[in-house]
Order: structure tokens, then sequence, then C-alpha cells
């Protein structure tokens, strides 16, 4: 337990709490126009700290345990994210990218199919000049609009 008593100071002019009157309830001295040495070291997470004994034991264990819960909650869940991620991207890359070149390899065999039937059909039509309107040997000529009844 904390005993209070009062201390007589020998030279209380010299004391920056000290009043000229010899009443100890009236002082008319500020406390703030009082200069402190000490305030200009303090930096500001000095302070900060210095507000834990401000706050109750269990009030800033309860603030501990919901950050410590938060962050391993965010933890666990970035983990989990991370995973599913993986997990796609692999697949993606097993599955869809074979698929997208056997596709890419598809459209390039039809793509040389048709270049070749072109070049064979330019051929026939070198070997077999025909008229602005005569039909190639094989094919039939095309009839203009005929009317319906003739």
């Amino acid at each position: 337990m904390v005993k209070v008593s009062i201390v007589e100071e020998k030279d209380a002019a010299n004391s920056p709490y000290g009043s000229p009157s010899s009443s100890r309830t009236s002082s008319s001295v500020s406390l703030s126009s009082v200069d402190s040495d000490h305030s200009i070291d303090e930096s500001f997470l000095d302070r900060v700290a210095a507000l834990v004994d401000i706050v109750p034991p269990t009030t800033r264990h309860s603030i501990s345990s919901r950050v410590s819960k938060t962050a391993s909650l965010i933890k666990r869940s970035g983990k989990i994210v991370g995973n599913i991620v993986w997990i796609v991207t692999t697949s993606a890359l097993l599955v869809a990218l074979p698929l997208a070149l056997s596709l890419e390899d598809e459209a390039r065999i039809v793509a040389q199919e048709k270049e070749m039937i072109e070049q064979q059909q330019g051929a026939q039509q070198m070997m077999y000049p025909t008229q602005p309107g005569a039909a190639a040997p094989g094919q039939q000529q095309a009839k203009g609009l005929v009317p319906p009844g003739f």
C-alpha cells in the first residue's frame, strides 16, 4: 500500500511548483509553464508504449487475442487461396494447353488441305483452259435464270 506524506522543502522559492504564499491549496504558477527536458527526448512510440498502463490487463488480453486470431485467419485464408490458384493454373497448363495446341494443329492441317485443293483446281484450269461461257469437262454448265414453266 502507498503511504502519502507531506515533505517540507527548504528552498520553496526555487521550486516551479511553489508559490510565494504559504498555502498549499492555491498555486499561482501553472504547470504548463514548467519546462521539461524529458519530453524532447520522448518519441511518439515511447508515448504510445506508456499508454499500456492506462488500458486494463483484461482489455489488453482481449485486444491481443482478437488481433492474433485475425492474423491467423488471414494467414490461413491466404494459404487456401494460394493452393486454389496453384491447382487452377497447373490444371490449365496440363489440360487446356495441350488441347489448345491440338486445335491449332487441326486448324493448320485444314488450311493446308484447303490450299492443296485450290492448287489442284488451279492446275486443272491450266490444263483445260475454258472460255468464259463454256463449262469444264465433267462439270455441268450453269443455266441462267429460267422462268417457271419453261
